[in-house]
């Protein structure tokens, strides 16, 4: 697409575009429609994300980039409009029912072959700025995996010529499934992908007559697990005995009942919801006894990609739901593990894996966190546990307004509601009705 040749001279010149011909005849210009998620922030003014980066294309390549084609690609430009410099930010909450990140299923250790990638590049990173991997790269593959794993190291994954055409849409922030021996052994997020045979023929040498990898693709986080085929079929709508034979990419409604099945959050996703920083993005401080400025990168923290027991657990609960439909928001908090729409009104839920006092002041600063960012007024607020809490953990919920819900047997839930006082007490301190 070109956004890596983007200078900030073009960027600015694109918005210098906009502030002369008007928003409504830049976006007729260049095919655009206003929106209401990222934006990007300069001088105190806010311009649209997408209409931006397809006008400075122009001024970098001599062509605009179409809507269509920036369609997708959110975490890309997002990623390269702040390694400029610029402050992207996001405006509204995200759903993450659709679009969702698509999700790769990866075939990965049913052959010696493939055990050995496994064992030379997922077992452990590779040093891509060293002279044998990096004399492979080109100035803008090794600058996107600067940004991205700013270390010099990162672990890589790929696929052959003939999944080209699959691999063609595939961007950072996708979610990979590792699989083979009849389980998903692994779960990646996508950071820099790009097709360089020399890159991956040093990563992955051919056998004699052998076939090399084409496509090449680092990875943001990666979390391995033993997660049998049956759950995932389960949630994919496959039969319980499907074997996963080859790479497969799904987008859509396939995609986001995987990720939102599995609980999987990714890194890309928190940044575009605003809960952690852009990578490259920086922010100028003023150091006053220099009276100068200096460059602070901020690196994000880490966080868990995956939570088999949570996973497990929300996954049973929301089995055991009727006559609702269940999603999950993006938030400048976080991602939030429940949001059920039913009968009984709007009710956000965040799980845990264990029930001691940490574990359930987390869910609790985490509920509250989410609820102010939710996407319509919240009527209920629980915590969901794999067991029956104490009876003063139990407490603290309640005296908060927060309902205690437990797994009592399997597919079985046992609810210990908060006092409705308290329910209306926590109602009126989140202000949920300012929506």
């Amino acid at each position: 697409m070109g956004l890596g040749d983007l200078t900030r001279e073009n960027v600015l010149r694109a918005m210098e575009e906009h502030d002369d011909l008007g928003e409504e005849a830049f976006f007729l210009r260049y095919g655009f429609e206003p929106a209401r998620g990222l934006s990007l922030i300069h001088e105190e003014r806010r311009y649209e994300l997408g209409a931006i980066a397809g006008a400075a294309h122009r001024y970098a390549l001599g062509r605009p980039l179409p809507s269509e084609v920036l369609t997708g690609e959110c975490a890309s430009v997002t990623r390269v409009l702040a390694q400029l410099g610029f402050e992207v930010r996001r405006s509204r909450t995200t759903a993450l029912t659709s679009p969702a990140p698509r999700l790769l299923i990866s075939p990965s250790y049913g052959s010696a072959e493939s055990r050995q990638h496994w064992k030379d590049t997922l077992d452990r990173t590779v040093p891509f700025t060293d002279e044998r991997y990096g004399r492979h790269l080109t100035e803008s593959q090794r600058r996107q995996l600067m940004t991205l794993h700013p270390e010099g190291r990162s672990r890589f994954w790929g696929a052959r010529p003939r999944h080209d055409d699959k691999m063609a849409a595939v961007t950072t922030g996708d979610v990979v499934l590792f699989t083979g021996d009849n389980h998903v052994r692994a779960i990646g997020e996508v950071g820099v992908i790009f097709r360089n045979q020399e890159f991956a023929d040093a990563l992955w040498p051919p056998k004699q007559g052998g076939e090399s990898w084409r496509t090449v693709y680092s990875l943001r986080q990666f979390q391995t697990t033993e997660l049998p085929y049956t759950v995932l079929n389960s949630l994919l709508g496959y039969k319980s005995n499907f074997k996963y034979p080859g790479q497969m990419v799904f987008s859509d409604e396939k995609a986001a009942a995987g990720i939102n099945g599995l609980l999987i959050t990714t890194r890309t996703a928190l940044e575009e919801a605003g809960a952690l920083p852009v990578p490259g993005a920086v922010r100028m401080m003023q150091v006053e006894q220099q009276h100068t400025h200096t460059v602070i990168v901020e690196q994000p923290a880490r966080r868990l990609l995956f939570d088999r027991v949570e996973a497990e657990l929300v996954s049973a609960y929301r089995d055991s739901l009727t006559e609702v439909r269940v999603e999950r928001f993006a938030t400048e908090a976080g991602i939030c593990d429940l949001y059920v729409d039913g009968p009984e009104g709007r009710e956000l839920i965040e799980a845990k894996s264990r029930v001691d006092r940490p574990h359930v002041r987390a869910a609790l600063a985490q509920l509250l966190d989410y609820a102010r960012h939710a996407p319509a007024p919240i009527d209920r607020l629980a915590a969901l546990f794999p067991a029956p809490l104490a009876s003063k953990t139990l407490g603290l919920l309640h005296h908060y307004g927060i309902d205690s819900v437990h797994r009592t047997a399997e597919g079985v839930f046992e609810r210990l509601p908060a006092p409705e006082s308290r329910r209306r007490f926590i109602r009126d301190l989140i202000g949920v009705g300012s929506h």
